[in-house]
């Protein structure tokens, strides 16, 4: 249950400071400070999603989701993904409007909340780190750069205060705003890429056949289709053709599955002169293996 505590506190710590954010902002009249409140409501918000979508994610597999509720963590990371990407925009937008034409900034009011943001996102930060899974680790991901973001404004309004360039506070935001923009589209790629059943990170096949075929008893191994539920429980099915009678042949090919990072995994025997009738299933390796048997 940690980790859902922990959003919680996120949660409640980005949202009231995100409200103090946009008064200080309007008062300081600083562009990086509403940027900054923009990208905190869109945290808190996308971590409240993250909190309903984690406690529903915690639920065991039943008759309607036969695999479990794994994937609602993943929606509660794509939820919160997006409105980054549009809290992104919004600021970039801002920030070249006011570079246009700069208006007058409070600079001892930025530095006092700077000092504040750099806290309170400090701790957030602290409380969501070491989540396990991928909207934890997104979660984890906006604390780090609210940090970030807020380091940021802190060393502009502190070099604004001496040196009065008015532009320094809507260039920082863009800063901020496009190391948000980089996470966000390394985040988004790997959740399509879980959506498309792309073979999870860190397995290769040809890699895992090589292992599964140094198994005594083990002739041949194919239809292996490996994926991932939420980019940490990962599965697998395959047909593997045998030479022997023995059951140690699944228990021997499950360890090797689990070695490699695979902990759920539905095996078919065959034997030898058994013919696979589900060819249409393979992946496409006719270039090597010339097709042999529809022949006869």
């Amino acid at each position: 249950m940690k980790s859902e505590k922990n959003i919680l506190i996120a949660f409640i710590l980005n949202l009231g400071f995100s409200i103090l954010e946009f008064i200080g902002g309007t008062i300081t009249n600083s562009v990086a400070i509403v940027s900054d409140a923009v990208h905190d409501i869109g945290d808190a918000v996308g971590i409240g999603f993250s909190f309903l979508l984690e406690k529903i994610s915690k639920r065991k597999p039943d008759n309607k989701y036969t695999y479990g509720y794994l994937r609602y963590s993943v929606i509660g990371s794509l939820i919160t993904t997006l409105i980054l990407l549009v809290g992104s925009i919004f600021v970039i937008y801002n920030a070249i409007v006011r570079i246009i034409n700069p208006v007058e900034i409070n600079y001892n009011g930025m530095i006092i909340f700077a000092v504040i943001g750099v806290i309170v996102n400090f701790l957030a930060a602290y409380f969501t780190k070491g989540g396990d899974s991928l909207n934890q680790k997104s979660v984890n991901l906006h604390m780090l750069e609210d940090v970030l973001g807020w380091v940021v404004v802190l060393i502009g309004s502190i070099i604004m205060r001496f040196i009065d360039i008015k532009i320094i506070d809507p260039i920082l935001s863009i800063f901020v705003a496009l190391f948000i923009l980089k996470n966000v589209v390394i985040n988004f790629k790997e959740i399509i890429d879980l959506f498309l059943e792309k073979i999870p990170k860190g397995i290769d096949i040809s890699e895992l056949k090589a292992h599964l075929l140094e198994i005594k008893g083990v002739v041949d191994v194919h239809h292996v289709h490996i994926w991932s539920i939420d980019g940490y429980n990962n599965y697998a099915t395959m047909h593997v053709v045998s030479n022997s009678k023995n059951k140690e042949i699944k228990d021997n090919v499950k360890e090797e599955l689990k070695e490699h990072g695979i902990s759920h995994s539905t095996i078919e025997i065959e034997s030898i002169n058994e013919e696979c009738h589900d060819e249409c299933c393979q992946i496409n390796e006719s270039k090597t293996k010339k097709h042999h048997h529809h022949h006869h």
